[in-house]
């Protein structure tokens, strides 16, 4: 079976469930962040020194954007079956959130994205992540989207953000702090 389809050639996609929509709708924005969200991810995945406790959950989270993927290609309605992001997900983020986070010292100031390659590219992760939820956000405004959709991705740019500081401090590369000029 060919990758070409010729079935968008006119600017439309199609949705679960048949519905032909124009590749410029904001839930289609949502989606295209989501997968630019993974690929960032894949090379976050790609870095050689990755610990492999990290490796193991961002594949799963690549794995779980594919679900909030198809969960948004996926109209609520009218009901048709799909892999959806459930709460077990939320909960499965926040438990790792809470972990990383215990193992860093609190911020008392901003911080400057970068430090090491790694943490550089988690941060890069976390800006489309937030973009993402901008997205799904804009969706949300004018149809209805999965509730634990919008957690999910709140609380993904979270661990991203814990996620680049742990990798920096474990890597001993100091995080900068905003100097405003």
């Amino acid at each position: 079976m060919s990758i070409v389809t010729k079935t968008g050639d006119k600017g439309e996609t199609g949705l679960y469930g048949g519905r032909r929509v124009s590749k410029a709708k904001t839930r289609m924005h949502a989606i295209g962040s989501l997968d630019e969200l993974s690929a960032i991810l894949g090379l976050v995945l790609a870095e050689r020194m990755l610990p492999p406790t990290l490796r193991i959950g961002l594949v799963r989270i690549q794995n779980q954007l594919f679900t909030l993927g198809a969960d948004l290609a996926t109209p609520l309605t009218p009901p048709t079956p799909t892999k959806r992001i459930l709460e077990k997900h939320v909960h499965e983020l926040e438990e790792w959130i809470a972990e990383w986070e215990a193992r860093l010292p609190p911020l008392t100031k901003f911080i400057l994205p970068g430090g090491s390659k790694i943490g550089a590219e988690l941060h890069v992760s976390r800006t489309v992540c937030r973009r993402a939820e901008r997205w799904i956000v804009a969706v949300k405004e004018t149809e209805d989207v999965n509730p634990h959709a919008l957690i999910y991705i709140n609380r993904l740019s979270d661990l991203l953000f814990l996620l680049a500081r742990a990798v920096n401090k474990e890597g001993d590369v100091q995080e900068r702090e905003v100097e405003y000029t």
